[in-house]
């Protein structure tokens, strides 16, 4: 076996920026041993203090692992933020909402206090989280607790299981947790069984969960409600936005102010030793180190949270996001007009209107600020009959920015403009999101493909300036643009070889990789030229010609399809030589008809490299 060079070596053993990074923190807060574990639940008591793991999950999917990230441990308090969801989702925001409120109680995750309604000051503090539980009970009775450990699972992206020794030492010892449900029933916050109300609840923090899955589950509350991994959308984004104030305003308990004010993104504790944090849009963090401090926080897991925040700026009230990266690219059909293939005619048509159909590319994130900063865009130029947006690179779409959408659109639609959409699929979430707000528009049309979005344009525009498009016209050799200047009696020759084949709609007329053994000249109908992974590469109608660079090449590298019933002209390869061959005025002709098509689909394909790189 050959050995590897040393740069080969060292690429091999290279790790991914925050990867390292997490390595950094482990190492240099593994010396970190202030703190004590939690002995008031005196299972908790015997965690290795010495345990130290962390992981961080992206909202693509993945997930970055150092230290102690698969040791299990009981999810306790960090339970609270995804039930309060569940019971959002659940039971409606309204019957939740009236029995807890959402205020920070400046007092430790324990206390025995309600507000002055009576009501826990949050669901983020035991009595909040006991309430939360018990709705939930009144709803599902015996079916609580699975209810509820099913969708920790969801957001886990595996399936959860109880400590059952945990369990055990939680509801022996859970005095303080009893004092607060008989508050709670005495102020009619929770039903009269409030032993079975506090066997979920216990049951509930006893879920054994690890560092990696608690990144996970901070991911799908980053994300809108969409675990990451799995792909499965958990809870609603109501619910969602709704949990994530609250873990900003209460989520650290006594320490949620100083925390929001330093740190600056929305997280949860546990006596357990795990801190979950869900940076919205951006990623979910989970740690495990079971010492904690004075306030019930993990110490390591409060530095690695302050070191994550301050080493790349994360604070989520620091955001930098510029509207005006939105547009990737914006221009007229004149500049980058789609791959069909125009005759003389139509080209002079959309030649002298080529401003009557406006491309806007978008990118990133179609928010209520990048939509108006694009309707802005486009009110500064004249109006055009025909607006493209294509959406292929909008990783997701706001509500906000739907609805600001849909009223664009709607004022669009009173100056006769229409609205055609590209690149989003009917069956995204992106496509439900938009469509919420733009179903009744008369105005919008869609197609996934922005070149076939462009050609629908090209074609009214062609249609309403008293042009035609007949593609069961029938046209003969002398007006083929690679045959121009062939004359009558080398056309006549041409002919002789040639075989008229018929092709049915939808028919594969070549194949990548076939021999190149003839050409064609298109007859009637249409076809289209793609790559094998599908890119279209061009529309042919009748009069163009396809499979020429069988003239430069010995295998095809590309395939065509029938668009519609069509008809050609076939040449054999071998006797095209021939003719070629027997005149070579025709040949030089034919030669140089295609180095000028080809030097024209290179100034088409660097144009539009030119507006990709001068937006």
């Amino acid at each position: 076996m050959t050995p590897l060079s040393p740069l080969t070596a060292a690429w091999t053993r290279s790790k991914p920026p925050l990867l390292r990074f997490l390595d950094n923190c482990l190492n240099e807060f593994s010396a970190e041993t202030s703190g004590s574990v939690a002995d008031y639940i005196p299972e908790l008591s015997k965690a290795d203090p010495a345990y130290f793991g962390i992981s961080l999950a992206t909202l693509d999917g993945h997930v970055y692992e150092v230290g102690d990230s698969r040791v299990p441990f009981t999810i306790q308090s960090m339970s609270k933020p995804f039930v309060f969801a569940l019971a959002l989702d659940l039971l409606g925001a309204g019957r939740v909402e009236s029995a807890i409120g959402v205020e920070p109680s400046g007092d430790p995750f324990n206390s025995i206090r309600l507000n002055s309604e009576n009501h826990p000051f949050n669901p983020m503090v035991n009595a909040g989280a006991i309430a939360c539980t018990g709705l939930i009970y009144d709803s599902k009775g015996a079916d609580a607790f699975e209810q509820i450990r099913l969708a920790l699972s969801r957001f886990a992206g595996r399936d959860l299981a109880v400590d059952e020794a945990v369990y055990g030492s939680e509801s022996q010892t859970g005095d303080r947790n009893r004092a607060i449900g008989y508050l709670l029933k005495t102020n009619a916050v929770i039903s009269d069984n409030v032993a079975g109300v506090l066997d979920v609840y216990f049951r509930q923090c006893a879920v054994l969960v690890t560092a990696r899955d608690i990144a996970v589950m901070a991911a799908t509350l980053a994300n809108r409600g969409v675990n990451p991994v799995t792909g499965e959308q958990v809870l609603t984004p109501y619910a969602i936005s709704r949990t994530l104030s609250v873990m900003t305003s209460s989520g650290m308990y006594d320490y949620a102010g100083e925390w929001i004010y330093r740190i600056g993104i929305p997280a949860k504790s546990g006596v357990g030793g795990g801190i979950l944090a869900a940076l919205p849009a951006r990623l979910g963090l989970g740690s495990y180190s079971p010492k904690l401090d004075k306030h019930g926080n993990s110490v390591r897991g409060i530095k690695v949270c302050e070191a994550l925040s301050s080493h790349y700026d994360l604070h989520m009230l620091n955001r930098s996001d510029d509207a005006r990266n939105a547009v990737i690219a914006d221009y007229d059909i004149g500049k980058s007009p789609s791959r069909r293939v125009r005759r003389p005619q139509e080209r002079e048509i959309l030649a002298a209107h080529e401003q009557e159909v406006r491309v806007i590319e978008l990118v990133g994130t179609l928010s209520l600020s990048a939509v108006d900063y694009v309707s802005r865009r486009l009110a500064g130029r004249p109006r055009p009959q025909f607006v493209i947006f294509d959406l292929h690179r909008v990783t997701s779409t706001t509500r906000a920015g739907a609805r600001l959408v849909a009223e664009a659109f709607e004022e669009l639609a009173a100056l006769n403009v229409t609205v055609v959409l590209s690149g989003v699929r009917r069956a995204s979430k992106e496509w439900d999101t938009l469509r919420e707000w733009t179903a009744e528009l008369k105005n919008v049309r869609d197609f996934y493909l922005l070149d076939t979005a462009i050609e629908w344009a090209e074609d009214q525009i062609v249609y309403r300036y008293g042009g035609s498009i007949d593609f069961h016209e029938t046209t003969e050799l002398a007006e083929q643009p690679l045959l121009e200047g062939l004359g009558e009696d080398e056309l006549a020759d041409l002919a002789s070889i040639c075989t008229i084949r018929t092709y049915q709609s939808g028919a594969k007329i070549l194949t990548t990789g076939d021999r190149a053994d003839s050409l064609f000249f298109l007859r009637s109908g249409a076809v289209h030229v793609t790559l094998p992974d599908g890119v279209r590469l061009a529309t042919l109608t009748a009069g163009m010609a396809f499979g020429e660079m069988a003239l430069l090449e010995s295998t095809r590298s590309a395939d065509v399809f029938a668009d519609m019933a069509a008809t050609a002209y076939e040449t054999p390869l071998q006797a095209f030589e021939r003719f070629r061959q027997q005149h070579p005025h025709a040949s030089e002709r034919i030669m140089r008809n295609l180095a000028q098509l080809l030097a024209d689909r290179l100034i088409v394909a660097n144009a539009k490299v030119d507006i990709l790189t001068s937006t």
